[in-house]
């Protein structure tokens, strides 16, 4: 009788080592000269661009959620990927910083090849669209908690600021506007409540008012705002910038805010996705539970003064970025 092995325990050291070597060879489109060792060793190196007088580093970390749920069930990973990166980028960006480098861990049940090839595939573009570096990962086999077909994703990622254009929110003064960029419908959040009300198999019928199959629709990648952002902080004086993820528009604009202020959202003052009303409808979903699960179309809010926020949206609309004025700051 043959003894064990780690391979016989669900672990495949040589299959991972040449989804490494893929890796590395994809994570090459994604790296920028600052990079001195990437993946393949035990820790990656990045130099830091002398510019700066007093750098500041910004890092985030994050995760897809129940969103990879419906991927596995769809046979569909080329967009999770982008989800993940744009999930930590995003974040990094709203102090102002600009992401300099990410890294994702992996941990699944199984190597199956193809699809861990897709998924990395999109986290390359997401890098690629975010200006980042992919410098690292891992990838983790563990049968006895994911099951054969099971994994899920997480991010980590690293920006850069001069200490002195740190966005904080202390800035931020009654009168201020709220100016919203357009997300590209539920990004990566409320997943969980979505997947209720829209069971499996009603995922492949086409449904006109999206113009896609409902599948199609909840595997739509979350949009990356770095570019935007960055070009904003160049030619104005942005007080604040949210993140519209978990918590909706209430949960998240409200956290950057100063002590004594408040958010006064208008609602009607933007276009709002059809693949939310789909929600409130079928699942009979009241409008503040709408407002504090999802983005509703907002994917992230940024904050100027009355007399800036013209020039900041007719900017945004140049970058033929959907950008909308909805509220402004109270005491």
């Amino acid at each position: 009788m043959a003894g064990l092995t780690y391979k016989k325990t669900g672990v495949d050291i040589g299959e991972a080592g040449k989804f490494v070597k893929r890796a590395s060879s994809l994570a090459r489109r994604a790296q920028s000269s600052s990079v001195l060792s990437g993946i393949g060793r035990f820790a990656a190196c990045f130099k830091l661009d002398k510019k700066y007088k007093e750098p500041v580093l910004v890092s985030s970390t994050d995760g897809v959620g129940t969103k990879i749920l419906i991927a596995e069930k769809l046979r569909k990973f080329d967009t999770i990927g982008i989800d993940l990166v744009a999930m930590v980028v995003n974040d990094i960006i709203t102090t102002g910083a600009r992401p300099l480098f990410f890294l994702d861990y992996f941990a699944l049940g199984k190597l199956k090849g193809k699809r861990e090839e897709e998924i990395l595939k999109g986290i390359v573009k997401g890098c690629q669209l975010s200006g980042c570096s992919l410098i690292g990962g891992e990838t983790a086999q563990l049968g006895a908690i994911y099951g054969k077909d099971g994994f899920d994703l997480a991010g980590f990622g690293v920006g850069i600021i001069e200490k002195g254009k740190v966005i904080d929110g202390r800035k931020i003064k009654v009168g201020d506007k709220i100016i919203g960029l357009a997300s590209n419908g539920l990004h990566s959040n409320g997943y969980s409540l979505a997947r209720k009300i829209f069971p499996q198999r009603e995922w492949g019928k086409y449904i006109p008012s999206l113009r896609r199959r409902l599948g199609q629709e909840l595997l739509r990648p979350t949009t990356i705002y770095v570019k935007a952002i960055l070009s904003l902080t160049e030619r104005f004086s942005l007080k604040g910038i949210a993140n519209i993820t978990g918590g909706g528009l209430l949960g998240n604009i409200p956290r950057i805010l100063p002590q004594g202020k408040k958010v006064v959202i208008k609602a009607g003052s933007w276009d709002i996705p059809p693949i939310f009303s789909l929600i409130r409808e079928k699942g009979k979903i009241s409008q503040k539970e709408m407002f504090a699960t999802f983005n509703l179309g907002i994917g992230m809010a940024i904050i100027v003064s009355t007399k800036e926020t013209k020039r900041v949206m007719d900017a945004l609309s140049k970058m033929k970025i959907a950008s909308f004025l909805i509220g402004k700051i109270k005491e």
